[in-house]
């Protein structure tokens, strides 16, 4: 009997998707946790903050696993980030001292541990920081456009509707009041003041001496380690050491890397089409999307 071609279509379809599945599958289990099951030495959990700090749920939630984790004996938070949004760096530097009450918790530096990101990393009982990463930059800050003068020179006028004098603070409208000025100045000082004081408990460092040199201005890993900002001057591999060294490890530890479970590839999938209607979204909100940028204030 002769097959019909549409049957063979679809029963290799059916195969082909079908294998698709499994190696998917297969990816996942390789790329989530279950790697760490095959460690033989005691384990050392490693979680990376790198890039912009923007959203902290994802390193959060890393951290509190590691912390929870019997098998996991010590943490090492590996850092190359030149900081990001104050709320979610703090919200990395508070999960670390929570994770400090179970077990130690050490800081590499990388390329760049700056801002925020030497934000998070003093939340952690060690630092050891490479002889040239790019850290300090401890401050705070705001940033404002201001398009007065070029909506004047193409003919258009702005009109604003307010429920109170300070409503629209940050307009790239108008240039920024005195008063509007002073406020977002006192801001940013309490802020910075947040910043000065978790690196003066941390570092035991006095806050008057920190305010001497903690102007925004970024120092080496050496440097760092000669004002007190830094714990040892090491790569990763020294930093895992001091780590196994604080938890009683004997011999090498099996570094066991945090992953988010799931399927990457249709996370990507699902990630791509958040973003192109975020993106959208901005497009048609343009006038009142300002606001929730100019609000931002960075480590």
């Amino acid at each position: 009997m002769r097959r019909h071609p549409v049957i063979l279509g679809l029963i290799l379809l059916a195969v082909i998707g079908l294998a698709s599945f499994f190696l998917l599958f297969g990816i996942m289990f390789y790329e989530g946790d279950g790697g760490g099951l095959t460690a033989v030495g005691e384990k050392i959990g490693v979680v990376s903050v790198t890039g912009a700090i923007i959203d902290s749920k994802t390193v959060v939630d890393q951290i509190n696993k590691c912390a929870d984790d019997t098998t996991i004996k010590a943490i090492l938070v590996r850092i190359d980030s030149p900081g990001g949004g104050v709320a979610a760096s703090q919200e990395i530097y508070e999960s670390i001292l929570s994770a400090k009450k179970k077990k130690h918790v050490v800081a590499s530096l990388g390329s760049v541990a700056a801002s925020g990101g030497y934000y998070v990393a003093c939340a952690t009982d060690k630092i050891v920081s490479n002889p040239g990463t790019v850290t300090g930059s401890i401050g705070a800050i705001m940033h404002f456009t201001d398009v007065e003068e070029t909506l004047k020179k193409i003919g258009i006028r702005a009109s604003t509707v307010k429920s109170g004098t300070y409503k629209d603070i940050g307009t790239p409208l108008r240039e920024m009041t005195k008063s509007e000025r002073e406020l977002i100045q006192g801001v940013i000082d309490d802020i910075y003041d947040q910043f000065i004081e978790a690196v003066s408990v941390n570092r035991k460092i006095p806050v008057a001496v920190l305010k001497e040199y903690c102007d925004g201005r970024i120092f080496t890993g050496r440097q760092a380690y000669k004002l007190g900002l830094i714990d040892e001057l090491g790569d990763m591999d020294a930093a895992a050491h001091l780590a196994a060294k604080l938890a009683g490890i004997k011999g090498k530890p099996e570094l066991v890397y945090s992953k988010e479970k799931g399927l990457t590839f249709w996370k990507y999938l699902i990630e791509e089409t958040k973003s192109t209607i975020v993106g959208q979204l901005r497009q048609e909100l343009t006038g009142s999307l300002y606001m929730s940028n100019a609000w931002r204030a960075e480590y």
